[in-house]
């Protein structure tokens, strides 16, 4: 992630009327018992962002182990293994097996990283897998806006 947006992110979730928006930073035993649990290795810039501020808002509810008090509770872990419990076969079977949810859209529907590093979503209603950025750097640039 470059320093430029995390500047953008510390200078804005670091404000004192904005300390639901923001979690606790994740260990790195967190982090492997996640990846390990998951069978999935998280991506760099997703690592340097949960480091930085756990679950917090970026223009969308970024899940991670401790979120802000605003996004609620579920983690990236129970995200992934509910979804992966919940749609268990194609399309979205695969996406889900080798991927991790990091979000959900206002319909529920489950924000993933896949293996490359891409971000899709994945909408329960009709099927369809539709990429929304081709990293999660990308996925908040064009999401976060300080307000």
């Amino acid at each position: 992630m470059n320093e430029a947006l995390l500047e953008r992110l510390k200078a804005f979730l670091h404000r004192e009327d904005h300390k639901t928006l923001v979690g606790t930073p994740a260990s790195q035993e967190e982090i492997v018992t996640a990846q390990q649990r998951l069978n999935v290795i998280f991506h760099e810039d997703y690592l340097r962002f949960i480091r930085t501020f756990g679950g917090a808002y970026a223009g969308l509810a970024i899940h991670a182990f401790s979120n802000g008090s605003s996004l609620g509770k579920e983690t990236v872990v129970e995200l992934t293994l509910e979804f992966r419990e919940q749609f268990n076969e194609p399309p979205f079977e695969e996406v889900l097996r080798t991927g991790y949810v990091i979000s959900m859209d206002g319909s529920g529907d489950p924000i993933i990283i896949n293996p490359a590093g891409q971000v899709v979503i994945c909408y329960h209603d009709t099927g369809e897998i539709k990429p929304l950025a081709d990293s999660f750097e990308e996925l908040i640039e064009d999401h976060f806006y300080e307000w």
